[in-house]
């Protein structure tokens, strides 16, 4: 029973988790904090009351903003046993079938009926409900849920959930990344557990995270980031155990060139070391002038020995400020180059399983720079929103060799609405995923030349003619 109470607990929902809230189709990542007000669609709520339930309950937003499970019940819509007509053209819209206004809702609201409620009244205060036919009715009930009911459902977090939250929220910051192309992109590089992996993104974490998911917290994922540090504000939202963290490690691309060409010296590179030129000019003008000397009697009337007594007492003190703060710098600059030196050493191997690329920049040079970091018969792939860049990359990849089984690939993703009698595409669909261009990588024989190559192949054989005499 004690195994099982262990198995139950990863499902359950703990305090400073981070969650996905759900209503409808829209979601919002958040984390479980004790006693902090979250505002989500309009509706305001605490999250305490979530804590110890499992995972995908629904719950109901109360007075106060507790939160209470929705009893299974009450999944059962209003109006199950209702009449419907046969046709809805004689019905016209002019907004004088319900009855009840908005000052009316509103007062129900402040009587603290719940949302079904407060949909049933709309159904008996409506004079053309009963004439409209069941699908019409069932669409009416649907629309008014969406509106008066007050539920919450929470959510694990995965690549799935957040890929959709984020496409459908911030398109722009994971560079328009569809949650399908998302998919074909794992799948296609071959991400499992025990592999090493080499990311360049600029989507704010998530395809970073997605590859930490699905390796599980084993083996290696590398992440090469441009600019001043990595943005990781998508691999928080997934709430990885302490033990995944330290399966990943960073590389600035701008040290890629030096790695190739062997001159990267990670115990003599201060990547700090224009911030302190920069500090020690900023102490430079902030120095005091000097005071004017005066004669010997205005100084000693002005001053006293207390007053030196606590100038000294205060220099001293500005002192050990300024030799911790020093200290506090060369810990952080030490901690940094262990880590880049940690990073180069696994890069130095050459011998990455996989490669994925996903960013705003221009892909051509990185992809033909990390390209020599993978082993051989090993997988890469690389999104962008246009494919004239993966165009140009394509091209790249064919004149200059090393790569096989290349494709260049759009998915088009279309949803449906499966009901009886009521099967059909969804009519609202997005107009792209984005594009991926994939190939695997080969070694090449650079020791012969291309004329050496050709001349090793077979002589195709004469045919012999013979004359003849008509």
């Amino acid at each position: 029973m004690a195994d099982n109470g262990d198995d139950d607990a990863q499902y359950r929902i703990n305090e400073g988790d981070y969650v996905v809230l759900k209503r409808g189709d829209i979601f919002k990542a958040m984390q479980i904090q004790p006693r902090k007000k979250v505002i989500f669609e309009k509706q305001w709520f605490f999250l305490d009351k979530a804590v110890g339930h499992l995972y995908s309950t629904t719950f109901e937003i109360m007075s106060g903003g507790n939160l209470q499970p929705k009893k299974p019940k009450d999944a059962e819509g209003p109006g199950d046993a209702k009449e419907a007509g046969t046709d809805n053209r004689h019905i016209m819209d002019d907004g004088k079938s319900q009855k009840l206004t908005r000052d009316d809702i509103e007062t129900l609201k402040e009587q603290g009926l719940k949302g079904q409620e407060i949909i049933q009244q709309l159904i008996e205060n409506s004079s053309t409900f009963r004439d409209k036919t069941e699908y019409a009715q069932d669409k009416y009930i649907k629309k008014k849920k969406k509106k008066y009911e007050n539920t919450v459902t929470i959510l694990k977090p995965s690549c799935r959930i957040l890929a959709m939250m984020y496409h459908g929220r911030e398109p722009g910051k994971i560079c328009h990344l569809r949650y399908d192309s998302l998919a074909q992109m794992l799948t296609l590089a071959n991400i499992h557990a025990g592999s090493k992996v080499l990311v360049f993104e600029t989507c704010a974490g998530l395809v970073l995270g997605s590859v930490m998911e699905r390796m599980g917290g084993y083996g290696s994922v590398i992440q090469m980031y441009p600019g001043g540090g990595p943005v990781r504000a998508g691999v928080e939202s997934f709430g990885f155990p302490a033990h995944f963290h330290d399966t990943l490690h960073d590389f600035p691309i701008c040290h890629v060139n030096a790695l190739l060409a062997g001159t990267l010296d990670t115990a003599a590179k201060d990547p700090c070391a224009d911030e302190k030129q920069s500090n020690m000019a900023a102490e430079e003008q902030n120095q005091p002038e000097a005071e004017p000397q005066g004669s010997p009697e205005e100084r000693s009337m002005e001053t006293s020995a207390g007053d030196d007594t606590a100038e000294d007492q205060e220099k001293k003190e500005r002192e050990k400020r300024k030799e911790a703060k020093d200290q506090e710098k060369r810990v952080k600059l030490e901690e940094k180059r262990k880590k880049l030196a940690a990073a180069a050493s696994l890069l130095e191997g050459r011998n990455a399983d996989g490669l994925i690329i996903a960013s705003r920049f221009h892909p051509c040079p990185l992809l033909m720079s990390l390209l020599k970091f993978l082993s051989p018969s090993r997988p890469f792939v690389v999104y962008s929103q246009y494919k004239e860049p993966l165009i140009e990359c394509y091209t790249k990849l064919r004149e200059q060799g090393g790569t096989v089984s290349l494709r260049l690939t759009d998915t088009w993703l279309r949803h449906y609405q499966v009901l009886p009698n009521r099967t059909h595409p969804q009519l609202l669909m997005s107009g792209g995923g984005g594009y991926l261009l994939s190939g695997t990588t080969v070694a090449m024989d650079r020791a012969k030349p291309a004329a050496s190559q050709r001349a090793d192949e077979p002589a195709p054989k004469r045919l012999k003619v013979t004359d003849t005499e008509g």
